[in-house]
């Protein structure tokens, strides 16, 4: 029965050590990976290729209608008193093939039709399924800042690329 006690012991001197031992060590991971997370370069993203507008493109954009019932201008405040202006639109193919991307150039007037802000914008990612012959799909484009200048009217929308199945 001794030999049990002294068993116990010696179990119960080496579990402060052990567990010191792996709290420095999980200390030290912790730290190693803060460590390399911080001095890695983060991931370098490809260049956005620019949509073609080449003669099959320029010809195929007047069958690109947008819809004049849908167009809306909207502003949000939120919590933080920041204010975001909201585009709305529809956007129509009528000719006889799908559209993979459209690529358009908005432009936002003052009180004397002058432009104060011209922004280039894709409708659709580059993944979404393409816009067939006949359909509509609605959009909204965000913008955080607007000039003091801008109207509030809504933006005029050239097609400036497309990308055709």
């Amino acid at each position: 029965m001794n030999e049990n006690t002294e068993r116990s012991e010696d179990t119960s001197r080496g579990s402060p050590t052990v567990l010191i031992v792996g709290i420095v060590g999980m200390i030290a991971i912790i730290g190693l990976v803060y460590w390399a997370s911080r001095y890695v370069p983060a991931p370098i993203a490809p260049p956005e290729i620019p949509v073609s507008m080449g003669p099959a493109e320029q010809d195929y954009a007047p069958h690109i209608e947008f819809e004049a019932q849908a167009q809306q201008v909207s502003r949000a405040t939120n919590f933080l008193n920041q204010e975001a202006t909201f585009v709305f639109g529809t956007v129509k193919n009528n000719g006889p093939r799908p559209v993979r991307q459209i690529e358009v150039t908005l432009e936002f007037h003052d009180v004397f039709k002058q432009v104060v802000l011209r922004d280039k914008e894709r409708l659709f990612s580059p993944d979404a399924i393409p816009l067939e012959t006949d359909h509509m799909r609605d959009f909204q484009i965000t913008y955080e800042t607007m000039p003091a200048q801008w109207d509030q009217a809504y933006p005029t929308i050239h097609i400036t690329g497309l990308n055709l199945q």
